[in-house]
């Protein structure tokens, strides 16, 4: 039965080519520009490493000037910790599984051969980034601890920066200058782009490539490799001491720590451990604020430092409006085209079909309507999402439909059209036959 109506939706969709071109236009531009924004939304809102991010923490310790406002909640306090700080506890005994320090940097890659040199952003951390973050690697491995604290001149490298200098292939053991140094590549990292790229405190940046050049922290800082991204300080830096070490012994919030906790018995025993750090570090007379330390989980994390902003909420919501302006566009149009075919209907009555068979075979044409809708709607969608990229070079992984969005265009699209065809289905179906009959 199903077939043989839709045979009948096309046959009378072919009949008003005008008006039905008119409805799936309707619904294409709604879809077009609701999914445009909510494909963004989604991927901007959505959990960058599901299976773990439960048990992945951002540290933050309250160590600012005194006479800021009082802090009430983790969006109150630095996202960044101190390089003492971070090398503290580094160092110290730990309940935590695992805990990577780092910072974003950047030097000078100098090909061999005629190649020019150019810009690359390096992630200087510790051995255990790579297994926190579960990095998928194409070639060898990350380093180990003894790399940390020998502070070795190796590298992990990006596929794409390994395509790039060594034409795609096992790079494991060959040297890349960066600067004036050379570091040896220990391993090569597969496609890997978590978004948004939270491990980095720098929400400008946060749906930005991740970088393709990892080496120690220790090493960097021995560079010196300076930071590039964010550095905030609240008290005066030591103008008695070489600039580099004044820095590193200032008050100078640039890095980020991220510690893996198992089990909420861990958290607590962390939370604890954070607590007595900073008492410790009162009596040596830092940390001149009342004692606040927090860890956030990933979804805590990003809602602490407002990934999702207010702009992209409310551009979702006048995309949705704009849907239901479309909707009822096609509410009218609907009306107007079945009861335009009131003599069609009043036969098929009169003919034996219930009202039932009316209602059904004119809500088939509906989903037709519908499902052209979506496709419409998911090319206008990646149109939209063209112009997106165009604004935003670089963000590739943010303006992109997979399978879920492209299937979800079309439910929203068929759906969307049921409902605004229920009303004019009922109509049509109610419609009495012996009074049509008489006037055609």
């Amino acid at each position: 039965m199903f077939s043989y109506y839709l045979g009948l939706a096309l046959a009378s969709m072919r009949r008003t080519p005008v008006l039905t071109s008119l409805m799936v236009l309707a619904l294409g531009l709604g879809i077009g520009a609701f999914m445009t924004t909510f494909t963004v939304y989604y991927l901007m809102s959505g959990d960058p490493i599901p299976h773990k991010s439960s048990v992945l923490f951002a540290v933050q310790l309250d160590n600012w000037d005194p006479n800021s406002p009082p802090t009430e909640s983790p969006k109150d306090v630095q996202p960044q910790l101190t390089w003492q700080d971070g090398l503290n506890l580094m160092r110290a005994d730990t309940p935590a599984a695992s805990q990577a320090h780092m910072y974003a940097t950047g030097a000078i890659v100098v090909p061999e051969g005629d190649e020019p040199p150019f810009d690359e952003s390096i992630r200087a951390t510790y051995h255990a980034f790579f297994t926190m973050f579960d990095v998928p690697f194409l070639y060898g491995s990350g380093w180990d601890s003894r790399a940390d604290e020998e502070r070795a001149s190796i590298a992990v490298i990006g596929r794409k920066l390994n395509d790039k200098l060594f034409g795609g292939g096992n790079s494991v053991g060959k040297s890349i200058r960066l600067d004036d140094n050379y570091f040896k590549v220990v391993g090569v990292i597969d496609d890997w782009q978590p978004t948004p790229r939270f491990y980095h405190s720098d929400w400008s940046r946060a749906f930005a490539d991740t970088e393709q050049i990892f080496i120690p922290m220790t090493r960097a800082v021995d560079g010196p490799m300076l930071p590039r991204g964010n550095t905030n300080c609240w008290a005066p830096i030591d103008e008695s001491l070489p600039v580099i070490d004044a820095f590193l012994q200032s008050e100078c919030v640039w890095t980020q720590f991220w510690a893996e906790l198992r089990t909420p018995e861990q958290v607590t025993a962390y939370k604890d451990y954070l607590d007595n750090y900073v008492r410790d570090q009162k009596e040596v007379g830092r940390f001149p604020r009342p004692l606040n330390t927090f860890i956030s989980d990933v979804n805590e994390w990003l809602d602490v430092m407002g990934v999702v902003g207010n702009d992209n909420r409310v551009q979702l919501r006048l995309s949705f409006l704009f849907l239901l302006v479309c909707l009822l566009n096609t509410v009218g149009l609907l009306l107007a085209k079945f009861l335009g075919k009131g003599g069609e209907v009043a036969l098929r009555r009169a003919m034996g079909a219930s009202r039932g068979a009316i209602f059904a075979q004119n809500l088939v044409e509906v989903g037709t309507i519908g499902v052209l809708g979506g496709v419409v709607g998911i090319g206008l969608a990646w149109l939209g999402l063209r112009g997106v990229e165009s604004l935003y070079q670089g963000y590739q992984h943010l303006v992109s439909m997979d399978p879920v969005m492209l299937a979800a265009a079309v439910i929203i699209s068929v759906t969307a059209a049921i409902a605004a065809g229920l009303y004019p289905v009922w109509r049509v179906s109610r419609l009495a036959p012996a009074g049509l009959l008489k006037t055609q």
